[in-house]
């Protein structure tokens, strides 16, 4: 039987854009085209989450530590995370993804799945979709994107990696932007890569294909599958030897239930109180709260994530019988997470998760209820209403726990805050500040 992908027309698209948090900045800043610039965290613990090609031809990448990048390229612009308008721009680009189907399966903020195979009528084949996305992102929003068309979400994302731009010591070199992978095509494309290239080969697994011979794809494909099964598992196996030889029946999913929700911060210094952390514990529960009502879910499951000054990480989990969805829920169960850990090493890294989700319930509230609940779960369902509705009206900094009021009013924990590291000069919770202009300037902040 041949191991050769049946002929289907390439209509599943990977659409990625190109620096998706510098090309903001820089559309917000147009002073900034053609210089290397940096968005990430900016302080001595900052990494790197999205940087310019000129940046790029320095040798920096996302993922890297910021005082790396600094001893790179001093001349760079480092630029703190503006995550409310990295949030506008991929509504507004997701919003171009469902006017021509609605079959999108969001991936980050900056990279979906389109299956554009039933749009051929209005819109033409997948390449031409392609095309006009691009289009349409360019003039609507102001950013470049990379668009990979192929028959499958493995082969789409790939070619989407070879329609990128490629950085080089003169400039960027433009890519071709839509890259398309036919059937006939894949396995001749596919091979010569790395094994790296396929989902779910890490260091560890590549080390362990690498001690077998096996380096590229090609050699992935083409050892005994029992080989494979007996060194990887059962199921690993398996796996990484139907889509060595391109076979991915993953369908994209338009919706994809919640698995978790949570925050965490690294700090510029270490924490050795638990006084301190106390409070931190308490900001981010208030965040995850929020995120859970807006979600409409509850969680039964609180996760206290500890990362110590030599990298030492624990995590604490604790499970109830009920739902929850409240700050002071999430709070109490964290609160008493972090006593049975002992903090005097100092603490670099703190998160506070939950999981378990599901629905929220619909709950009558009585008067009964209240008097008995008096300061419980039931009668903070009713307090977390109104502060919802304060914050929609005023603000989030409005309403808030009393243990984050300070001199310039209550000290939020928002999505994205300090997402990279902490801000050059900020502690916890401290306001980013950009600052665009100067080389070498030393402040500002899914990793691209």
């Amino acid at each position: 039987m041949s191991n050769a992908p049946a002929p289907v027309e390439p209509s599943i698209l990977h659409v990625d854009m190109d620096a998706f948090y510098v090309s903001v900045e820089i559309k917000k800043d147009p002073t900034l085209t053609g210089r290397p610039v940096i968005v990430g965290g900016t302080g001595n613990r900052g990494v790197v989450a999205s940087c310019s090609y000129e940046a790029r031809a320095f040798g920096i990448h996302s993922a890297m530590p910021t005082a790396r990048a600094r001893r790179l390229c001093p001349q760079a612009v480092f630029l703190p995370g503006h995550f409310d308008d990295y949030q506008e721009a991929s509504s507004a680009i997701h919003r171009i993804f469902l006017s021509f189907t609605p079959r999108v399966e969001g991936i980050a903020l900056d990279e979906a799945f389109l299956d554009v195979s039933g749009a051929r009528r209005l819109f033409g084949s997948g390449p031409e979709v392609a095309a006009r996305i691009r289009q349409e992102v360019r003039q609507t929003v102001g950013i470049e994107c990379s668009v990979g068309v192929a028959r499958t979400k493995l082969m789409a994302k790939l070619a989407s990696k070879e329609a990128k731009p490629r950085p080089s010591p003169t400039g960027p070199q433009p890519g071709p932007g839509v890259f398309v992978i036919h059937p006939e095509e894949e396995l001749a494309f596919l091979h010569p890569k790395s094994v790296r290239a396929l989902w779910g080969v890490g260091p560890a697994t590549a080390a362990r294909l690498t001690r077998m011979g096996i380096s590229t794809v090609g050699d992935l494909a083409r050892a005994p599958l029992e080989s494979l099964v007996g060194s990887l598992g059962h199921a690993a196996g398996r796996h990484l030897h139907e889509l060595a030889w391109g076979r991915d029946p993953r369908r994209v999913e338009p919706s994809r239930p919640t698995k978790s929700i949570g925050h965490e911060e690294t700090y510029a210094k270490d924490h050795h109180r638990h006084e301190t952390l106390a409070v931190e514990v308490v900001r981010m529960s208030d965040a995850v709260a929020a995120r859970l009502r807006h979600s409409s879910l509850e969680a039964r499951t609180v996760t206290l994530k500890v990362r110590f000054g030599d990298f030492s990480t624990i995590t604490r989990s604790r499970t109830e019988p009920a739902g929850f969805a409240t700050a002071q829920a999430i709070s109490r169960i964290a609160l008493a997470l972090l006593e049975e850990v002992d903090v005097s090493a100092g603490v670099r890294l703190l998160g506070v998760s939950t999981s378990g989700l599901g629905d929220a319930g619909a709950e009558q509230l009585s008067l009964d209820d209240l008097a008995a609940a008096g300061s419980d779960d039931a009668g903070w369902k009713a307090a977390s209403g109104a502060i919802d509705d304060i914050r929609r009206r005023f603000g989030d900094r409005a309403v808030g726990p009393a243990a984050l009021a300070d001199a310039d009013g209550v000290r939020v924990k928002r999505i994205g805050d300090t997402q990279w590291g902490p801000t050059a000069g900020g502690g916890a919770g401290a306001p980013a500040v950009r600052r665009s202009r100067g080389a070498g300037d030393p402040a500002g902040e899914r990793t691209q």
